[in-house]
Order: structure tokens, then C-alpha cells, then sequence
């Protein structure tokens, strides 16, 4: 920074670790960095010098530092904050951006990602938004403090201040609508309708009724006249599910109101106002689709103002027990019997790969919280729960689900390890992933009987024991 005017930053956290540590990537990175561990040693600092950005903890021993930010805000609207933070949630995040905060860095952070951050800030500095903090909201459905969902959380908090189009992919499962929610239940339309519609589940020659609506007349069977999604959604928030199933001739009247902001019903002659705000979701590939000519190009740009893509759950596999025990504790108040886990139980939920995603967990939890003849739940019960889904083997209909983990495996190798695809090993490195946990559900199924859980496979008692043998399983 040779040539510069030193930039000075001010660190407040009560961990004097995590003072040594980030005060000293700072001052590598030309900064002059003081610091403080309260909000009151905050209060002396800044009456004293005023820094050119302020990093701030939220838990400190005398107070609440996102509630503080508004205050040093509503006093030096020209300071950059940024808020580091270790509860890492949806709402903290929204906490951070609504109090004004330039930028939220869950911990454990990057220490180099947190000195791009702070120059960024510097560069824009008084771009800080005036929106007042929100109380922590347990209800808020998104769950996770995995590195991936904190990426998702960020966004949603810049988001949830504006209008901008959204679009949400992922994989089945992974909470997309839930994420649609959580920018409408966050923002400032939040007191009038969100609206979902999925677009795979509609006709395609009733579509566009469906989204704008009819006049009396207008088809055969219109006897009334029906008001569409646009209108049943006016001022609050209209979600596209699936958005790319829906048929080529309905994006482009899908496209002329995004352009337009106006509709008409079908049959109507009179324009009606499209004030909503769009969030769209969608499973598919869509530059794919576009490249094959099942989607508009336009349509996707007008779309994908705002991407956010969701991990599946097998990228997040810390957020596993969380997921799991948040899920058994709504299957409680729900009316179902009180379960926990033992660990060995949580760690046989954080080795499955969910093909099934977030959804399949909570139905795996709600089976568990149903079924389970005790009140802690033991890795025995859940592999034979996730194996057969609460039924028998021999009951059971084929699972699609073992086919698209099987896929997913295929795929994770061809990206980690290339070279598995074409060493010969492939069919048994597979096989045996499938047989391990078929056999030690089985058995844990038949009370550790050989004879019953061999049956129940198909196999003769003899080869089961030599499988057992070499696959060093322990009856």
C-alpha cells in the first residue's frame, strides 16, 4: 500500500484468539488494525478514532453486536461493518444485512476471503442500506451452517430488500420453495399473498388460464370468470415451480408480462397491473434446455436476474444432524412419540448419500419418530429405515431412489477419481457399497438370525456366512 493513506480497522470480539489471529492477516495486508472484546471497549474506541471499516462479533459479553449496528450506523452512516458471526443461520445473516451490515462472514471464515471483503468494503464504502434489525424468528424453515448454505443465506439477505426476479435450482428435494418463502416471508411483501403454482403439474392447454386467469366465456366449461395466479398473487409474491417444464408457447406470454409488467386475462381485452415479484424454481438444467430449444434464451435471462443454486444434501452432510433432530422435534409437536438419536445413528444418516434429498431425510425421520419402539433410536433401526422405508424387503416395491444413489455415485467418482471409471474395479467397488448395508440391515431386522436375514436376501445361510467373513461383518 506503499503511496496510500493507511486504512484503519477496528476488530471487536471477545475471543482473544480470533483477535491475534485477524488482526495479524490484516496488518499483512497494509491495514492498521485495533481492537476491542465488548460493546463498551466499541463505544471508547470509537469516540476516540474513527476506523475506515468496523468488523464486529455478535455474541459479546454486554450485548447483542447486530443490535449495536444500527446504532453506530444511525451515528456514522459512512462506516462499512462487516458481521462475523458463529451462529451461522438464515436469520443472523438477515440480521446483519437488514441492520445495515456491508457483509456477514460465518465462522470459521477464510482469512483471505475476509481481507478481499474488507477491501471491498473500503471501495464501497457508504453503500450500507438503512433497514432496521429483525428478531431471530425460530420458524424460519431453511436449516443448515454448512459453508454451502451459508453462501445461500447471503443471498437470500440481499435479496429480500428488493424486488429482483430469483431463480432457485437444485435437485429434487432440496427445499427450493422453502427458499422462495423465506425471500417472501423476509421481505417487504411479506403481508401479502405468496402463490405458488408448478408448472409439471398443469395441462399445458390450461397454463396460461391458470396464470392470468379467464373471462366468463372464454373456453369451453368457463362459466365464471376466474382470476389467475398474477392476480391471486398482486403485491406479494408469485412462485414459479418447476419452471422448466413449462411448454414453450406459455414462456413466451410468460416473457411479454416480465417485459411488459401487464397482462391480460385469456378472453379479457382490459390490462391488468403483474404487481408481483417472481421467484422461479427448477430441476432442470435450463442452459442445457436452451441449447436443446425447450427454453427461451430471453426467458432464462429474464429469469436468472438472481441465481441461487442449492446443494444437495450429500454437499452438506454437516447439516445431517440438525436436519435430522430439527425433523423429529416437528414430528413431536406434530403428536408423534419424542425420539432422539444415539451417535452411532447420526453417523449412519451423515454416510448416506440422499438421493432424495432434505425431503427424504424428513420422511425417514417422521417413519423413525412413528415406528421406532424406543425412545432413542439406534443405527440398527436406521439403516433398516432408510433400506426398506418401514416395510418389509420382500413387501417392498422397487425403490427408484437406489437407482439415482447408484447414478450419483457413478457421477461423484467420474469427479474425484476418473481414473475408478476404467481400473476394472468399478463393479465391485459398487457392489459393494450395496452389500454391506443390505446385510447389516437385514440382520438387524432378524435380530442378528443368520437363517432369517439369508432368506430375506435370497441367499443360502452358507454364502451368507462367507460374506460375512470377508466383509468383516460383526453378528
Amino acid at each position: 500500500m506503499t503511496g496510500a493513506a493507511v486504512t484503519r480497522v477496528l476488530l471487536v470480539d471477545d475471543d482473544d484468539a480470533i483477535r491475534t489471529v485477524v488482526a495479524h492477516a490484516l496488518r499483512r495486508a497494509g491495514h492498521e488494525v485495533r481492537t476491542a472484546g465488548s460493546l463498551a471497549e466499541l463505544a471508547r474506541e470509537l469516540a476516540t478514532r474513527m476506523p475506515d471499516v468496523l468488523l464486529t462479533d455478535v455474541v459479546l459479553p454486554d450485548g447483542d453486536g447486530i443490535e449495536n449496528v444500527a446504532a453506530v450506523l444511525a451515528a456514522h452512516p459512512a462506516l462499512p461493518v462487516i458481521v462475523l458471526s458463529a451462529r451461522n443461520t438464515l436469520t443472523t445473516a438477515v440480521r446483519a444485512t437488514e441492520a445495515g451490515a456491508y457483509d456477514y462472514l460465518p465462522k470459521p471464515f477464510d482469512l483471505d476471503t475476509l481481507t478481499r471483503t474488507v477491501a471491498a468494503a473500503l471501495a464501497r464504502r457508504g453503500a450500507a442500506s438503512e433497514a432496521q434489525a429483525t428478531d431471530d424468528d425460530p420458524s424460519l424453515p431453511l436449516i443448515g451452517r454448512s459453508p454451502a448454505m451459508q453462501d445461500v443465506y447471503r443471498v437470500i439477505a440481499r435479496v429480500v430488500s428488493n424486488d429482483l426476479t430469483v431463480l432457485v435450482s437444485g435437485e429434487s428435494g432440496t427445499g427450493k420453495e422453502l427458499v422462495a418463502r423465506a425471500i417472501h416471508d423476509l421481505g417487504a411483501r411479506r403481508a401479502a399473498p405468496f402463490v405458488p403454482i408448478n408448472m409439471a403439474a398443469i395441462p399445458r392447454e390450461l397454463i396460461e388460464a391458470e396464470l392470468f386467469g379467464h373471462e366468463r366465456g372464454a373456453f369451453t366449461g368457463a362459466a365464471q370468470r376466474n382470476a389467475g395466479r398474477f392476480e391471486q398473487a398482486a403485491g406479494g409474491t408469485l412462485f414459479l415451480d418447476e419452471i422448466g417444464d413449462m411448454p414453450i408457447e406459455a414462456q413466451t406470454r410468460l416473457l411479454r408480462v416480465l417485459q411488459s409488467g401487464e397482462f391480460t386475462t385469456v378472453g379479457g381485452a382490459r390490462t391488468i397491473r403483474a404487481d408481483v415479484r417472481i421467484v422461479a424454481a427448477t430441476n432442470r438444467d435450463l442452459q442445457q434446455a436452451v441449447a436443446g430449444g425447450q427454453f427461451r434464451e430471453d426467458l432464462y435471462y429474464r429469469l436468472n436476474v438472481v441465481p441461487i443454486a442449492l446443494p444437495p444434501l450429500r454437499e452438506r452432510r454437516g447439516d445431517v444432524a440438525e436436519l435430522a433432530r430439527h425433523f423429529l422435534d416437528r414430528a413431536a409437536a406434530e403428536g408423534l412419540p419424542r425420539k432422539t438419536l444415539d451417535g452411532e445413528a447420526v453417523a449412519v444418516l451423515e454416510a448416506h448419500d440422499w438421493p432424495g434429498n432434505v425431503r427424504e431425510l424428513e420422511n425417514v425421520m417422521r417413519r423413525l419418530a412413528a415406528l421406532s419402539r424406543d425412545d432413542r433410536i439406534g443405527a440398527a433401526e436406521v439403516r433398516a429405515t432408510i433400506w426398506n422405508g418401514g416395510g418389509t424387503v420382500a413387501d417392498a416395491a422397487p425403490d427408484p431412489g437406489i437407482e439415482a444413489a447408484v447414478r450419483a455415485m457413478i457421477e461423484r467418482l467420474a469427479r474425484q477419481e476418473p481414473r475408478a471409471l476404467d481400473d476394472g474395479s468399478l463393479y465391485a467397488r459398487i457392489i459393494g457399497e450395496v452389500e454391506r448395508p443390505l446385510i447389516e440391515a437385514m440382520l438387524a431386522r432378524h435380530g442378528g438370525n443368520q437363517l432369517r436375514a439369508a432368506r430375506a436376501i435370497g441367499l443360502n445361510r452358507n454364502t451368507l456366512r462367507k460374506r460375512l467373513d470377508l466383509l468383516g461383518i460383526d453378528v
